[in-house]
């Protein structure tokens, strides 16, 4: 089976794991949790790096040191992994659903800019909601594929409203735009390293930021909140520590960063110059500087999931590992009833969608054989 996306383990992997072994520095504190900071906040753009256990744990940690309270809402994307939106609920809040443009996948400005307009009010220096009664505290973009919006306009959203601008930029390790590293743009971004993910510690995450005082307290929450040496602490933190074995790996990943961004789109390019013949699909959005994170096809206009679920069971009958891609937040059983305004980009696409293997490690013949495999049952079961 040509897997969909597994870590390129090719590296000082092992290496660096050994080390963790020998010294006995397995849990949360040692070396490669600080260093796998440093290269991440170098890779970003930024002053500071929090590592974390899941990227998931990082949105929680940073809203929650933003001021994200219970009964609040959180702007984002309805078109997103469900993490997003459970982030925002494991504060207590509740994710406010907006649609996506169809030019880069991501939170479409203009809308949150409208609905803001149309549908709030200030109230003593607070965002009210007017049809729920609640505070928006925060807008949070998510970086889709690794693609960055227009954060100029959100930035100008988010200080208009007085409102934290947070970026789910799980995939986005690599990316860029207009030659400014992903997090440049937002107060704070989170990234993820999953085992699907460009660079991996077999999980974890990073939160990073330019913001001292902000970063100062998501560190803090993510400790326990602990005070000094005793067992004191000042606030119901979080256990959100990354272990010094995870970070060994990471280390390991981040040296060969752009060697992996550069396989990621090289592999993009080649999955468009093979496929672009097939009539009606098109492909995944890229951005200037994406970092290319997954890649694949979208059937034309009208098809449904059914038609993907008939590709996926091709597919792997010929051995090849595909998938679907996300189901929009605003259709998954615990968000039914959260806020939406206007989702019709998400909803017309999200059926279309046919993920293709996009490991790092992918060989030339695989890529072909994919490709020939993709054309094959176009022809005879797609078309």
């Amino acid at each position: 089976m040509i897997p969909l996306a597994v870590p390129n383990l090719t590296g000082r992997e092992k290496e660096y794991l050994d080390n963790c072994i020998e010294t006995a520095y397995v849990s949360s504190a040692g070396a490669y949790v600080s260093q796998l900071e440093q290269m991440t906040a170098e890779s970003a753009g930024t002053k500071f790096a929090v590592a974390v256990s899941a990227g998931t744990t990082g949105l929680h940690a940073i809203l929650t040191a933003a001021g994200v309270r219970t009964g609040e809402l959180v702007i984002i994307p309805s078109f997103t992994f469900i993490a997003t939106a459970n982030a925002a609920a494991h504060c207590g809040a509740v994710p406010w659903c907006m649609d996506i443009s169809q030019k880069d996948w991501c939170l479409e400005p203009e809308l949150v800019w409208s609905s803001l307009k149309r549908e709030c009010e200030i109230r003593d220096g607070k965002v009210i909601h007017r049809k729920s009664g609640k505070r928006v505290a925060a807008v949070m973009p998510v970086y889709t594929l690794g693609n960055i919006p227009d954060m100029e306009m959100f930035r100008k959203i988010a200080d208009d409203y007085h409102l934290p601008l947070i970026a789910d930029a799980a995939c986005a390790a690599g990316a860029s735009f207009h030659s400014k590293p992903f997090g440049a743009f937002a107060d704070a971004s989170v990234i993820s390293f999953n085992g699907n993910k460009t660079v991996t510690c077999g999980g974890g995450g990073m939160i990073v930021g330019n913001h001292k005082d902000l970063m100062d307290t998501v560190r803090h929450l993510t400790t326990t909140a602990r005070i000094g040496t005793e067992y004191d602490f000042d606030a119901a933190g979080f256990n959100y520590r990354m272990t010094n074995i995870q970070a060994a790996v990471g280390c390991a990943q981040m040296e060969r960063l752009e060697e992996f961004v550069i396989a990621k789109k090289r592999i993009r390019a080649y999955y468009k110059e093979q496929l672009s013949g097939l009539d009606g699909i098109s492909f995944f959005p890229e951005t200037d500087g994406s970092s290319c994170w997954y890649s694949g096809i979208v059937l034309p206009a009208g098809r449904r999931i059914e038609d993907i679920r008939n590709a996926l069971n091709q597919l792997k009958e010929k051995g090849i590992e595909s998938r679907t891609f996300w189901k929009p937040v605003h259709l998954q059983e615990p968000y039914k009833n959260t806020p939406c305004s206007d989702v019709k980009v998400s909803q017309g696409l999200w059926e279309r969608i046919l993920t293709l293997p996009c490991s790092t490690g992918i060989t030339d013949d695989e890529l072909k054989y994919v490709a020939e495999s993709v054309k094959e049952i176009w022809h005879s079961c797609i078309q």
